[in-house]
Formats: structure tokens, sequence, C-alpha cells
């Protein structure tokens, strides 16, 4: 089996690089990053002298190099993982998520059809759906909800999933699709909500929140994460949209105590800020359809997770200090 997996070098495609090499050694894994911000090959380090394991620097929207790529290596199945995912940053630069996020995908999918991928998994976000009102904790988003997004990140990641239903149609593109609540573990950028309080805790500064902190997310371990696009792209149902969520809420200013406590560190250091623009209410994700078709189930236990995430933090200073 040769597993093309694009976004390799970031935080869950790194992780799923781990997790494959380690459950399936006899397969060749090929790592496709063009390398950006949140892009380390630190992360890939383990695996980089592996004799099943190739890594090309190159961005999923430059179509040649894409189609060299495909040409030279021959993968069975395409794992997608790049993407510009800071919501932030694409409400300042919402065209660098629209060239990446949606004709990326494009440019990966028409290179499966010349070179007859058998499997294109679109690893996709439960921000397509938009948000839930924080008084009716009985409402989860499911596969067949709308799509309602709510910033340009989640907007480019919605065309996306529309534009890989589309090849599925049209084109027959055996194609699956994956959106999975917020993931936190080790090799996560800095500038993500649970790493940065964290570093920033260490460095005993000021811990940002929006608004009063009453945003309420699904976290999920990416270990977790990693398990149910393995159990997709080997079992899953061609054309079909899996929801991947992690069953554990938590309002934004109840995990940052969280983790402030977890440091030995004070609450005093939190500082609320102005809120993000658009900033959606709270997020979840029904699991039920991966659950009973895949048998999946997250494992991580979310106060472990976090002490493991930590640890792991405090463990690999030298990784994130570069951005920190």
């Amino acid at each position: 089996m040769r597993i093309l997996v694009t976004g390799g070098a970031g935080f869950i495609g790194g992780n799923f690089i781990h997790y494959m090499s380690d459950k399936y050694p006899d397969y060749d894994i090929i790592c496709v990053d063009c390398l950006t911000y949140a892009g380390n090959l630190e992360t890939l380090k383990s695996v980089m002298d592996n004799p099943g394991f190739k890594f090309y620097k190159a961005d999923i929207t430059d179509r040649n190099e894409i189609s060299l790529i495909f040409e030279k290596e021959r993968p069975n199945i395409v794992v997608n993982f790049a993407a510009e995912s800071h919501v932030d940053r694409s409400i300042e630069s919402p065209a660098v998520f629209l060239n990446t996020n949606i004709i990326g995908v494009q440019v990966l999918m028409d290179a499966c059809i010349r070179h007859g991928v058998k499997r294109f998994h679109q690893v996709s976000t439960d921000e397509v759906y938009g948000d839930l009102p924080l008084d009716r904790p009985d409402l989860l988003f499911t596969e067949q909800s709308p799509l309602k997004a709510s910033s340009p990140y989640s907007a480019s990641k919605a065309g996306a999933d529309l534009l890989v239903l589309a090849y599925n149609r049209t084109y027959n593109l055996p194609i699956t699709i994956s959106r999975s609540s917020n993931n936190y573990g080790p090799y996560q950028d800095t500038e993500k909500l649970i790493p940065l309080m964290i570093v920033t805790a260490l460095q005993n500064k000021p811990l940002p929140v929006y608004g009063k902190g009453e945003n309420i997310r699904d976290w999920l371990y990416v270990l977790d994460h990693c398990t149910a696009i393995d159990l997709i792209i080997h079992k899953g149902t061609v054309g079909e949209i899996y929801n991947v969520g992690g069953n554990a809420e938590m309002k934004n200013i109840d995990l940052v105590k969280m983790l402030v406590k977890e440091l030995g560190r004070s609450e005093d250091l939190i500082s609320f800020v102005p809120d993000r623009p658009g900033h959606d209410l709270r997020y979840a994700i029904s699991s039920d359809k991966t659950r009973n078709e895949l048998g999946w189930m997250p494992e991580m236990g979310f106060l472990n997770g976090i002490r493991n995430t930590i640890e792991w933090y405090l463990e690999n200073r030298s990784w994130w200090e570069r951005n920190a």
C-alpha cells in the first residue's frame, strides 16, 4: 500500500504519519508539505530515515509539481490534511485560504483521477456546520446538517467538501470526507488555543481569552482522530461523510482554568480580550454514524489527554520555542 499524505509536517498530518508508520510498517508513506509556519520537519524527525518514507517539499496548488510527484510515486490512497486552518488568519487574509483549501484540493483530485488513485480522503472540520446555541446542549450536528460556515476559513473548507462530493458524482472519484471537532495533542502550532495557553503560561505571560470565554468547543485527542481516519480510508464507504467528535465539550474559560491549574500557575494570568468577529458559540457533532458503521470511539479521556499534551510541551521546548 502506498499512501500520500499532504500536510504531513503539520499537526494532525504529522501525528497521522507517526501512527500509520507504527501500525503499518510495510506501507510506503509519501509526505507532501510546503513547510509554511505551521509545518515543521522536526515533527517527522523519527520517520525521516524509514525506508518506506519519502518527503517532498511542495505546495498542493502547484499543479506541475503535484503531477510529477503522483507520476513518480503512484499512490493508492491520498489523505489531504494540507490546509490553512487558523480562523484569525483567515479573517486577515481570506484569499490565501481560498487558494490552498479549495484550489489545492482541486489540483490533488485532478491528479488522483489521472493516476487512478483508489481513495481520496478529505480531512475537513465541524466548523463547516456553523455553530449551535449555548443553551441547547441537546443539539448536535450530524452528517446531514446543512453547511453554514461563519468564517472565511470554514467557508473555504465547506467549499472544498462540496467540490470533493461533486468530483465523486461527476468523475466517479472514490472519495471519503471526515469532519472532526477541535484537535489537541503533541506537535500543534502555538497559535492554537491549548498550546498557546500552555507555552504562554510557562512564560508567565498574560493568557488572552476572547470575550468572556463562554464559547464551547468539543475536544478530540489527535491520536483518536488518526484511528478514525485509518478506519475510514480502509473500511469507510466511498462517497460518504463521517463526523469524528471527541465527546469532550468545555467552555474556553474552563479549559484555560484547567490548564492553569495543571501547570501550577495563577488564574491572575488570564486576560480577557475583545472577541473575534463572527465568533462561533458552540461546536458539537454526533459521531453515531462513525461508531455504528466503523466501530470507532475516542479512547483518550480529556484530562489524561490534557496532561499528556502538557507533558509533551514541557519535554519538547526546542520544538515550540522557535515560534513562541
